[in-house]
């Protein structure tokens, strides 16, 4: 998902030893607490007795457009699960169930025919948009089109597999996918042809990028003035400078449970600019329900023992990483990339987190337990499959042969508490390998589209990535793509520019395997994570584990693992 903060603010640090025992006791398929309501999924009837309230949320800062078909975070992410829908959608539930892909403004799942290349769905009747507009086949049509008028990041990744793509991403202003998306208003039905089999394609519909908004939406990202939605909240204010506040939709009734269910709370404020220490002491003394950030070391030991039984630990397919511009000098001499790596200290990564109850070295850039990943470890001292220490001496001894030594580096994080510390450390780093670093802190509200956009020269920034859906690809192809690489656009999710004609190849051919025989695609994606760590444009850091710090008010805590926590489904009365 991109998610990101997809993404990067997801930081998580570890409480104590009260927590301890759950969080390294819970099954990988289930949410996990000290708390007895975050493992199981809830019970699936909605129960009318805890609906209303308003539930309080606070960051450290927002994240951003509100567009879904632009905001590729975690953060607004989660939101989204309860305001847009696509034809698809995860299932809204706990644990492993959650990777399941249900019909939503479909009335069952597509037809397939044409050996995979065309869907066929039939569109529920009845749906209407929170400005009160029926839902019609034209929005979905005009919905995909869309994706490509705006640069969505997932455009030349997810979407470009559809007939006409191709001359969508040329020039996307004039895009119309005549032959790709075709909606029939007589039948009620929207036909989807593809140049070839994709096995992903069901995930990718189920992702916020193809969610489904009015045929009048602009052309352009929408920035700070949210969509009129169809979920069962909507929009009324936001200002990323101080809050967002959803509220329910008038026009909302429930059409599968699964899909999108009724919400819990009546209005989600959403506050931001307080400091991370500040969100703790809201939540505790129940003035906030839930906050994003990573609570900072000082509270730590008092969220294990005085609160521990609101504090909800939950394992996480994702990693932590730095880009190296491979463009830019001196990444763009792999002998200076692959001393980084080499350099890195991840155990000292891993303490700044917060420990190793919630986070662990990562040599790769599949998460472990992920599709394709292999237990390798590239740069480690005395070599094997797991990380052990850093060879500070090998990584000097790489920088004075690629002659980068003394040249300028600056490195961009995010200005939380959590990022800036690691960011402090690799500026440390860098310093000791003989460049002149400088650290570059920037909110988070602007870091992650800042770091992506080639115009700022960024040339090491911190970021994470968190899974959009289970599969190899959302990592490799998706981070590390050429087609993900548009220089110039704060869509380009290829931050470290990578581009590498022989890689992307074998990244095609391991997406083709995978129509027919997952084993050995999944073997050809751990083949490809090893060849782009042998090229160094990202440094792999930690695997992370997140904490959910809640207030005593909420209630049927659920952590999906392709969402997170759902916040629709909150109890706060």
């Amino acid at each position: 998902m991109a998610r990101i903060k997809r993404r990067g603010a997801l930081a998580a640090a570890t409480v104590a030893l009260t927590l301890t025992a759950a969080a390294c006791s819970s099954s990988p398929h289930t949410g996990s607490s000290a708390a007895p309501s975050s493992s199981g999924s809830g019970s699936s009837a909605f129960q009318a007795q805890h609906k209303g309230g308003t539930l309080k949320l606070v960051a450290h800062a927002a994240a951003g457009s509100f567009d879904p078909q632009v905001n590729y975070t975690l953060q607004y992410w989660q939101l989204f699960q309860s305001m847009y829908d696509g034809l698809l959608a995860f299932k809204k539930v706990g644990g492993q169930e959650s990777f399941t892909v249900v019909p939503d403004l479909a009335t069952a799942l597509p037809k397939v025919t044409n050996g995979g290349k065309t869907y066929t769905f039939t569109l529920r009747k009845g749906v209407t948009f929170s400005n009160g507009k029926p839902l019609t086949t034209d929005d979905v049509v005009a919905s995909f089109q869309r994706i490509f008028k705006v640069s969505s990041p997932t455009a030349g990744t997810f979407y470009n597999g559809i007939v006409g793509a191709d001359a969508c991403l040329k020039t996307p202003a004039s895009c119309t996918l005549p032959k790709g998306v075709i909606g029939d208003a007589e039948t009620s039905t929207v036909t989807i042809n593809l140049t070839a089999p994709d096995p992903e394609f069901a995930y990718k519909l189920a992702v916020p990028h193809a969610v489904v908004v009015p045929k009048d939406s602009p052309t352009k990202d929408a920035g700070t003035k949210p969509l009129p939605s169809t979920g069962p909240y909507m929009a009324a204010s936001y200002d990323p400078n101080r809050a967002l506040k959803l509220v329910r939709n008038p026009h909302f009734k429930e059409w599968s449970r699964e899909a999108e269910p009724q919400g819990y709370p009546d209005v989600v404020d959403y506050t931001f600019g307080q400091t991370v220490e500040s969100e703790v002491t809201a939540v505790e003394n129940g003035q906030a329900d839930w906050m994003f950030d990573a609570p900072p070391a000082d509270r730590l030991g008092e969220i294990g023992t005085k609160y521990a039984s609101q504090a909800h630990v939950n394992p996480l397919t994702a990693f932590w990483y730095a880009t190296l511009n491979v463009n830019t000098a001196p990444f763009n001499n792999k002998l200076a990339r692959q001393a980084i790596n080499w350099a890195v200290d991840r155990s000292a990564v891993v303490r700044l987190y917060g420990g190793t109850n919630l986070a662990s070295p990562a040599c790769t850039i599949l998460p472990p337990g992920f599709p394709g990943h292999v237990d390798s470890c590239a740069y480690t001292k005395g070599g094997g499959t797991a990380w052990k220490a850093a060879d500070l001496a090998k990584a000097k001894a790489l920088v004075k042969q690629s002659g980068t030594a003394g040249q300028e580096v600056g490195i961009v994080t995010q200005d939380d508490d959590v990022n800036k510390s690691i960011g402090q450390y690799l500026q440390s780093l860098l310093t000791q390998l003989g460049y002149k670093a400088t650290l570059k802190p920037l909110s988070g509200n602007i870091q992650f589209t800042y770091i992506q956009n080639t115009r700022n020269k960024v040339q090491l920034a911190l970021t994470s990535w968190y899974q959009d859906y289970p599969a190899a690809s959302d990592f490799l192809n998706v981070l590390l793509s050429c087609a993900s690489y548009h220089p110039g656009s704060d869509s380009s999710i290829n931050i470290s520019g990578f581009c590498d004609k022989t890689v992307d190849a074998k990244m095609q051919a391991a997406i083709k395997t995978s129509e027919t025989d997952k084993a050995s695609a999944d073997k050809q994606w751990g083949a490809v994570d090893q060849e782009i760590m042998g090229e160094s444009p990202v440094v792999p850091l930690i695997n992370p584990k997140m904490i959910d710090f809640t207030s005593t008010r909420v209630g049927d805590y659920r952590f999906s693992k392709q969402f997170y926590m759902l916040v629709g489904q909150l109890w706060v009365k």
